[in-house]
Order: C-alpha cells, then structure tokens, then sequence
C-alpha cells in the first residue's frame, strides 16, 4: 500500500513539473536559446529531452536546417556600361542561436541584414567585371570551332572577343567569400550565392533580341547557301555519271547493232550466192510493193531492168 502511494506521489510530482514547464523537448531539426530575463543563459543543440528553471526561463526555438534568401532584383551596370537586372540567391543557416539571438533575434531581422550584407557585395562584384564574365564560366564559343554552344553567349555582343578570366562561377565564389566574412558575428554561416538570373534592361531588351534574331538568321542563311551548294555538287555529279552510263549503252548498242547487220549481210549475200535469180526477182517484187502506184504516173523505158519483170508478166 506505502509503495503505491509512493508511486503516485511521483507520478502526480512529475505532472506537476511537466505542467509547470521544467521539462521540454528540442526536434532533430532544432536548436533552443534559453533566456532568464530576457538574457540568454545558454543554448541546446542537442536533439531529446532537457529542463529549464520553471516560469523564470523561457525558449527561443531556431532552424537548425539550411534556409533560402532570395534578393530583389537589382539594376546595376556591368564595367563595360551594360545595364543588366542581377536576381542573387542564397543559402543560409544559424550556426550559433546565442549571438543570433543578441544581435538580430528574429528571422525578418536576419533576412534584413542579409539583404543590405548580400545585395552590397553583389553589386559590387558586378560593377566591377563586364558582362561576358557575369555569363558565362568558360570559352565554350572558342572551344567548339565558332559555334554557339552556350545560350548565355546571347547576351553579349563580343561572343569570341573577350577572352574570359574570371567567370561567372570564380566571381560567384568570390561574393560567397566576401560576405561569409562578417557572417560569423551575427551567429550565421553563409552556405552558397548563386545569380539566379541575369538580363538586360528593358530599353536594351529589344535591340538585344533583334540581334539574336538577325544571327539566326544569317546562320539559317549559311546553312542554306552550304546545302544548295552540296545540292548543286550531288546533282552534277549524278549527270556525270548518268552521262558516262548513257554513253556506255548508246556505244554497246551501237555494237549490237552493228554486228547484227553485219550478221544479216552476211545472211543475205549467203542467200543470194544461192539463187542471183531468185534473189533479184524477190528484191524487185519487193521495190514494187513498197513504190506508190496509186495516183502516180511511172515512165520506164522498155529496156529497164526495173521493167524487165513486168515484160515477162504472162498474158
């Protein structure tokens, strides 16, 4: 009986002390400030079960998981004069929740500083390259024989001018090094910046899509002008070789003829070595047949071969 009072009075003690907030728990994805008074005594980082002194202290619950900044998009001018649109983008998380805590203390404040800390930098690095290092990481024009092989290419008049030193990646590191500098006294490490999306004023915008269509252009025109003059290559050719087949078979044709008759000469003197007689008689009937008679008039002398058959006609 004593052990089951004493049981409950230490459920009903561990109640109370739940209820009075001495216990509290802090998630994998975490991290706790507690305060006393408003100042900070320490910080949990650990994920599980802890306590705090009831009613005097108080949680400050952070992310403990990476965060997004995204920048508003910003005019600035490139070193070679181009106004450009830079749309930056982040990657953030709260390393330290104490100095977090005393020296910004909400996520808008955080967000704030991170705006004026990031959008200086970025416009600084900026100004400071011309644009094809902003676009592009690497000489892919040059690397590929002349041919556009990277779409950034598009917004930059000197495709193959501008031998790139920096790049667009190296320069992206180097504003991901600057601003990491001051991070670490507002309790934040600075993951990664990238630019999001570059791209010409709106004035600029037209002229820029007019030259891209005018290269299109000019390329599909090549490529045109190169495929009438394989069209004109092949077709050449192909009458050059029909020509030479033609030639071929009007010549072996010729040949086949050519021994054919002699073949029926040769028939036909065989034929007429026979029988002269017959033969001269049979070529004459023949001359007869084919000669128009009809509505002619035929005069022959009496002592014309061509007549001699008629002569001898029995009456």
């Amino acid at each position: 009986m004593k052990a089951l009072q004493t049981l409950l009075m230490a459920a009903a003690v561990v109640a109370v002390l739940g209820i009075s907030g001495v216990f509290f728990t802090v998630g994998e994805y975490e991290q706790v400030v507690i305060t006393q008074f408003g100042k900070p005594v320490r910080s949990v980082k650990d994920a599980g079960l802890h306590f705090k002194i009831p009613f005097i202290q108080k949680l400050t619950r952070y992310e403990k998981r990476i965060l997004r900044w995204d920048g508003d998009p910003k005019e600035v001018p490139t070193r070679d004069k181009r106004f450009i649109w830079v749309d930056a983008t982040a990657r953030w998380r709260i390393v330290d929740p104490l100095k977090f805590l005393q020296s910004l203390g909400t996520y808008d404040q955080a967000y704030a500083k991170l705006d004026d800390i990031l959008d200086s930098v970025v416009k600084d690095h900026v100004s400071a390259n011309p644009l094809a290092e902003l676009v592009r990481s690497t000489d892919l024009i040059e690397a590929t024989g002349g041919e556009e092989s990277d779409a950034s290419s598009a917004l930059t008049d000197t495709e193959t001018a501008h031998k790139i030193v920096l790049g667009r990646e190296k320069i992206t590191r180097a504003i991901l090094s600057e601003a990491s500098k001051v991070m670490p006294e507002f309790g934040i490490e600075l993951v990664d910046v990238r630019l999001k999306r570059l791209n010409y004023v709106e004035k600029v915008r037209e002229k820029v899509y007019e030259r891209m269509i005018s290269e299109r252009k000019r390329k599909a025109a090549q490529f045109r002008s190169e495929g009438e003059g394989k069209k004109a290559e092949i077709i050449g050719q192909m009458e050059k070789e029909l020509k030479a087949i033609t030639s071929e078979a009007f010549k072996t044709a010729e040949e086949i003829k050519g021994k054919a008759d002699a073949e029926a000469a040769k028939i036909y003197g065989r034929a007429y070595n026979q029988d002269p007689d017959f033969y001269a008689f049979y070529k004459t009937l023949e001359t007869y047949k084919q000669s128009a008679f009809e509505n002619s008039t035929i005069i022959i002398g009496t002592d014309s071969d061509y007549y001699k058959v008629l002569k001898n006609v029995p009456r």
